[in-house]
């Protein structure tokens, strides 16, 4: 494909596609660029409640391979949710998520499922709707996930 040649859906209508209204604009860049400041973190903390909830710890070890980094990576990661008071941790030791990083993961786990349901509820392959909900999760308002939950409940 050229640099000159755009990429779109093959079904996507473009023709009444306009500029949205400038401070519409902005407050969905806005909304962008805030989901990507948390992203990370609630993929981490998320990570650790559900590591904790099925296997009973934590480790970082656990972390690095199911993410795809370095351990570096997550000691570096651990250190800033140690800082951010998301969770605790001794040298060698298991992660423990305190009552903030509880909740977190607990809200971050709830998005992701939804998303993921209302994907599969779309038709969308298993393997594939993980893969979307991975990063959908963070950038769907509360008000589009209450109607992917309204019609994910209707379906059932």
């Amino acid at each position: 494909m050229s640099d000159h040649t755009q990429r779109h859906p093959p079904s996507a209508d473009l023709s009444g596609d306009a500029l949205p209204p400038v401070e519409q604009h902005a407050r969905q860049y806005e909304a962008v660029r805030n989901a990507h400041e948390t992203e990370l973190i609630e993929d981490y903390v998320e990570l650790i409640g559900d590591l904790i909830k099925h296997r009973g710890e934590a480790r970082a070890a656990d972390i690095a391979t199911r993410m795809a980094v370095s351990q570096a990576t997550v000691s570096k990661m651990i250190r800033r949710l140690n800082d951010l008071g998301l969770v605790t941790n001794k040298p060698y030791r298991s992660l423990f998520l305190t009552e903030t990083g509880e909740q977190m993961a607990k809200t971050s786990r709830t998005r992701h499922d939804i998303v993921l349901h209302f994907l599969r509820a779309l038709g969308v392959t298993d393997s594939t709707a993980r893969i979307d909900a991975e990063g959908m999760e963070h950038h769907v308002s509360d008000e589009t996930l209450a109607i992917m939950q309204a019609l994910i409940k209707k379906q059932r």
